[in-house]
C-alpha cells in the first residue's frame, strides 16, 4: 500500500508510520520539517505547510492518506479534495461530542461552531467536527473518520497520562481526585496506530470512536504503582476542594473532571463496540504504563511541536493542596 501521512513526525502520526512500515507498506510524509527533524531519514519527505499550499503533492496519487494534523475545516477540505487517494483517513477526537445523553456513540450529536472562527484553542471540538464534514464533503464514501479518546503512550507530548505514570513512580504522598471509582478511558497509541493501518488495508470507510474499555481511576493508579514498584501513597481529595482551589481540570490535574461537570461522562462513557467489531484491540494496561515510563525516563524531548503540553500539578501546588485536604 502506498500511504501518505500528513505530518508523521509527532505522536499519532509517528506511530502510524511505525505501524505501516512494520506491515510492509510504502510511506511518504508531507510536513513542514520543523517537528522532530531527522526522523525517518529512509523515507520520502515532501516539505510544505498545508495551511498555505499542498502544491508539492500535485500529480501524486496514493492508496490512502492519513491526516492526523488537520484542525481547520478549510485546510482539511483543501487536502481531502486535492489529493488523489482511494481512502482518506481523518483522525478526529471525541471532543467533537457535546454534553448529551450517555453513552456517547458515533450517532451522538456533535458540536457546531457558534461563530466564524479558526481559533483551535477555543473551539477545538467544534473545528474537529467541521473538519470531519469537510472530509466527507470532499471524499464521500472514501472518507474514514476516527474519533480517539485520550491517546497515551510513548512520545506523547501532552504529559496527561504520562504525568500519573511518572508522578507515581517518584513515590511519596500522591494527590488523587476522589472517588477512586471514577471512570476514565483512553487508547494506547500503538494499538490505535496499528488498527488504523489495518482499517486502510481492509478498505474500511465510515466513522468510529477509538477508546479502550473504561476503568476506575483507582485501578489505573494502583497499576502504575505496581509497575514502577514505588512507595507511592494515595490521598484521595474531593472535587469540592479541587474546584475551590481553582485546579484546572484535565490539564493541571490530568484525567480529572469534576463529577458534576456535564463533560465528565464524555470521557468515561464512550461506546467502543463498533471499533472493536472492526478489529480494535487493547494491550494489557501494565504494558502501556511500562512503555510510557520507559520512554519518559529517557528524557527525550519533542522538538518543534506546536502542542502546548499541560504540566500536571507542580510539586509545590500538590503539597499545598494536600495540606488543605489534611486541615
Amino acid at each position: 500500500m502506498r500511504l501518505l501521512v500528513l505530518g508523521g513526525t509527532l505522536f499519532v502520526g509517528r506511530h502510524v508510520v511505525y505501524a505501516a512500515l512494520t506491515r510492509g507498506h510504502e510511506v511518504t510524509l508531507f510536513h513542514r520539517g520543523r517537528t522532530n527533524p531527522g526522523l525517518f531519514p529512509e523515507l520520502e519527505h515532501v516539505l510544505g505547510d498545508r495551511e498555505e499550499s499542498i502544491a508539492a503533492l500535485a500529480g501524486r496519487s496514493f492508496d490512502a492518506v492519513v491526516d492526523p494534523s488537520g484542525y481547520v475545516p478549510r485546510v482539511v477540505h483543501a487536502a481531502a479534495e486535492a489529493i488523489a487517494a482511494d481512502l482518506y483517513l481523518f483522525v478526529s477526537s471525541i471532543s467533537v461530542y457535546g454534553d448529551g445523553p450517555l453513552p456517547v456513540t458515533e450517532e451522538s450529536p456533535v458540536r457546531e461552531l457558534a461563530e466564524a472562527s479558526e481559533d483551535v484553542q477555543r473551539f477545538y471540538g467544534e473545528l474537529k467536527a467541521a473538519s470531519e464534514e469537510a472530509v466527507r464533503d470532499a471524499c464521500g464514501d472514501r472518507a474514514l473518520v476516527v474519533r480517539p479518546g485520550l491517546v497515551v503512550g510513548p512520545h506523547d507530548p501532552t504529559n496527561r497520562f504520562t504525568y500519573w505514570v511518572t508522578r507515581i513512580a517518584a513515590g511519596g504522598e500522591v494527590l488523587a481526585p476522589a472517588p477512586p471509582e471514577r471512570r476514565v478511558q483512553f487508547v494506547d497509541v500503538r494499538d490505535l496506530a496499528e488498527w488504523l493501518v489495518r482499517l486502510l488495508e481492509d478498505g474500511v470507510a465510515g466513522t468510529f470512536n477509538a477508546v479502550a474499555d473504561p476503568l476506575a481511576l483507582g485501578a489505573l493508579l494502583e497499576e502504575c504503582r505496581a509497575v514502577s514498584g514505588s512507595d507511592a501513597r494515595f490521598t484521595w481529595v474531593d472535587d469540592g476542594l479541587l474546584v475551590e482551589a481553582g485546579v484546572e481540570p484535565y490539564s493541571e490535574l490530568p484525567l480529572w473532571i469534576p463529577l458534576a461537570d456535564p463533560a465528565y461522562g464524555r470521557f468515561g462513557a464512550v461506546a467502543n463496540e463498533r471499533a472493536k467489531a472492526a478489529g480494535l484491540t487493547s494491550r494489557p494496561l501494565a504494558d502501556t504504563i511500562a512503555a510510557t515510563l520507559a520512554w519518559a525516563q529517557t528524557g527525550e524531548a519533542v522538538h518543534g511541536s506546536r502542542v502546548v503540553a499541560p504540566g500536571g500539578l507542580a510539586p509545590e501546588r500538590e503539597r499545598e493542596l494536600l495540606r488543605r485536604a489534611a486541615a
